[in-house]
């Protein structure tokens, strides 16, 4: 089915003289399909699919809601105002070679883009960690660029560059309210959390209470992990994922990063952070890095194992900042 939908999206991005040959699922996508589109030429491409089947993850209210900057990165709108925002301030991101939100070629939202078949950053920091450090070098620029670019309010892309208003009065405000459901999410799923459930909404509301307010936001990818980025031919880090990317407190960005980058994260540290948003929109993570895992296994998401230990390992990390508050 996935083939006969494809073929015709197949043919308009990349030339009606082509015919589709194979379609290859991508591993990795939790919230829509990725799929390598294969020509009879040898040429390929990379589909982008925003179907119900196709995401794994439990349907809650306010999925579809883009005024929530935490809602979920669903759709061609979120992916075209993030990629064109990248694009614009010379963040590279997969070329888009087709758009297709009126069901021409699928019955959802569909975008074609360059197919970049080399490794991700991930796997080249595992293989050769001296050939990734120019790349980790252009990333840290990359974050720089998109760090400087500061919008007047906070939200989705798409809903602030078109003038809208995101849910919410601050950042720290809209943190607090997710890390709180997170918290009693995690709780109801795993007794640990739950036995700890009134230190940790204590800790979480102190460590808010430290934060100061702020009237200018950065441009960020909100879950840019080592996976979420390629790398092209001629070795500069390509972003993708990146329907969620949101203006909001850097230190948001970068408690990510050093969360999914580890001791590497050095070599994208940023100066002048601060550091209460940084205690505090860590905690708030785990928290999240523990309750959303824990809550696509209520699902048939494909890689459980993977799901669990991160779940495992963001809940001990949790555990240990009310044992040691620091």
């Amino acid at each position: 089915m996935r083939r006969e939908q494809l073929a015709g999206a197949a043919r308009a991005a990349l030339g009606p003289g082509r015919r589709l040959e194979g379609v290859e699922p991508v591993a990795g996508g939790s919230k829509k399909g990725v799929y390598r589109l294969v020509m009879d030429d040898g040429t390929t491409a990379v589909a982008y699919l925003w179907a119900e089947d196709e995401n794994y993850w439990p349907a809650a209210e306010g999925d579809h809601d883009p005024a929530d900057p935490f809602s979920p990165g669903l759709g061609l709108d979120l992916f075209e105002a993030a990629h064109a925002r990248l694009d614009a301030l010379g963040v590279r991101v997969p070329a888009l070679r087709l758009v297709d939100r009126e069901g021409a070629h699928c019955p959802a939202d569909l975008a074609i883009v360059e197919d970049l078949r080399g490794e991700s950053l991930q796997a080249l920091l595992a293989r050769d960690p001296a050939a990734a450090a120019p790349v980790m070098e252009r990333l840290r620029d990359s974050l720089e660029a998109m760090r400087g670019h500061r919008a007047p309010a906070f939200g989705k892309v798409a809903v602030v560059d078109a003038g809208a208003a995101s849910r919410g009065t601050s950042c720290e405000e809209v943190v607090l309210d997710r890390a709180l459901r997170d918290l009693a999410e995690a709780a109801a799923r795993d007794p640990r959390i739950g036995g700890a459930h009134d230190r940790l909404e204590e800790r979480l509301r102190h460590l808010a209470g430290t934060v100061r307010p702020r009237s200018r936001y950065s441009l960020v990818h909100g879950e840019l992990g080592p996976d979420h980025v390629l790398v092209d031919p001629e070795g500069r880090p390509v972003l993708i994922d990146i329907e969620g990317a949101m203006y909001f407190d850097v230190e948001w960005e970068h408690v990510f990063l050093r969360i999914r980058f580890d001791e590497r994260y050095e070599r994208l540290e940023a100066d002048g952070l601060d550091q209460h948003r940084l205690r505090f929109y860590t905690l708030a993570q785990r928290l999240s890095l523990t309750a959303g895992p824990l809550r696509l296994l209520d699902g048939d998401f494909p890689d459980r194992e993977l799901m669990a230990g991160i779940a495992e390992h963001n809940l001990n990390e949790a555990l240990e900042s009310v044992r040691s508050p620091g």
